[in-house]
């Protein structure tokens, strides 16, 4: 039993956004029922993907959620997810889409079979018009402040970050929204666009009151805006970030290093003050400067040892399968993960939520659903159709169960 217990949510949904929203209620507990195009959604096959076409993508967001499978394109079967999605209940009446709120997804139509109707629906901007992270970062400036510091025109970034910061922004939303509905009885339309998540985090974190000063953000490289921080390597040849922003972090570091005294020498001819992290931002070339010769004297095992002794701040690079073949983080030592089967796959080691709430035991980690695995049992369980009414739905090719 997850926090969530008893809520419903019905996810219309494709890629990151809208997806990892539901998939993180899920993992709370709440039951998320997903409406499936019966071919597949657009993102069914979306790398990366196995040797016979499973996608790895697809799988990973919608662990611990049902799937309904409905031929969506056909009057009758929106109809139908119609009623899925304003079935009766008193935690149910909740929808997570990002697909374009109209048709048979419009807020005002649906409502007129649920009055108390939640729904968000999440954009690509406030106009509706559509917009991923690599469309949106190029508005923002970002691409032309991240990679190397001599490097001329845009860097795009790999990870997607407005849409991962965008769907807990939904979970917000939604509940946010259910919480009102408990205490008034009143839904909601709650519009969220991902442009305009990227552009609140922007101002937020002042690079929109930089840019209104007068200043672009520089390209810093390797090197940790605003404070000190920087890749180093080790006489056996491993890269590592060390990191030293705040002054506890900074003390730590020169300890560790045994660096106390030139560093102190360092800022006096300066005339800085490294006890402030932007002084030590100014100074970052002389400072790295100071250290490599450390880092490149000692192996990493004895960096370790020093690091670990004055609780620096530091982390070794690997790449993504070298952590997962020896980072204890990321294994079943670590209480998120367990080893669950996966359909079409085999066994999968699968994270849970990362929130831990101390009254309740962490909810446990299922795989995702075959596509239309749920279909009877949900059209069963909600819309209450007896066998045979489900079995000619399935005649009609209206339905599948996988």
């Amino acid at each position: 039993m997850g926090i969530l217990a008893g809520l419903r949510v019905v996810e219309v949904s494709a890629f990151v956004a809208a997806p990892s929203a539901g998939l993180a209620l899920a993992q709370m507990g709440a039951e998320v029922i997903r409406i499936d195009d019966i071919r597949g959604g657009l993102d069914y096959r979306r790398w990366p993907v196995t040797e016979d076409n499973t996608s790895l993508f697809w799988q990973g967001l919608n662990k611990s959620k049902r799937s309904v499978a409905i031929d969506i394109r056909r009057p009758e079967g929106r109809e139908l997810a119609r009623s899925i999605i304003c079935a009766s209940g008193e935690d149910a009446g909740i929808l997570l889409t990002n697909f374009p709120p109209k048709g048979w997804l419009d807020y005002d139509s649906l409502r007129e079979a649920r009055q108390d109707l939640i729904q968000l629906t999440v954009m690509g901007n406030r106009h509706g018009d559509s917009a991923v992270d690599y469309t949106v970062n190029p508005a923002l400036g970002v691409p032309m402040f991240t990679g190397p510091e001599d490097h001329v025109g845009p860097v795009n970034s790999v990870l997607p970050a407005w849409d991962c910061i965008t769907g807990q922004m939904a979970v917000s939303g939604l509940l946010a929204a259910e919480r009102h509905r408990s205490r008034t009885g009143e839904g909601q339309h709650i519009k969220l666009a991902l442009e305009d998540v990227a552009m609140a985090t922007m101002g937020t974190l002042g690079f929109i009151a930089e840019a209104e000063l007068g200043f672009d953000r520089e390209r810093s490289g390797n090197y940790l805006y605003g404070a000190f921080g920087r890749d180093f390597v080790s006489a056996d040849g491993v890269q590592f970030m060390l990191v030293g922003l705040t002054p506890k972090q900074w003390r730590g570091l020169c300890s560790a290093t045994e660096l106390e005294t030139k560093m102190e020498q360092l800022a006096h001819a300066r005339g800085l003050d490294f006890s402030r992290e932007g002084d030590r931002y100014e100074a970052r070339k002389e400072i790295a400067a100071l250290i490599q010769p450390w880092a490149a004297s000692r192996k990493i095992g004895e960096i370790d040892a020093a690091f670990s002794a004055q609780n620096v701040c530091w982390g070794r690079y690997q790449s993504t399968q070298e952590m997962v073949l020896n980072d204890p983080a990321c294994s079943a030592e670590n209480p998120l993960f367990v080893h669950r089967e996966q359909a079409g796959i085999g066994e999968m080691l699968m994270p849970g939520s990362p929130l831990e709430f101390t009254g309740l035991d962490r909810k446990d980690v299922t795989g995702a659903p075959g596509l239309g695995e749920h279909t009877d049992q949900v059209l069963s369980e909600l819309l209450q159709l007896s066998s045979g009414e489900i079995g000619r739905l399935h005649d009609q090719k209206l339905v599948s169960s996988g």
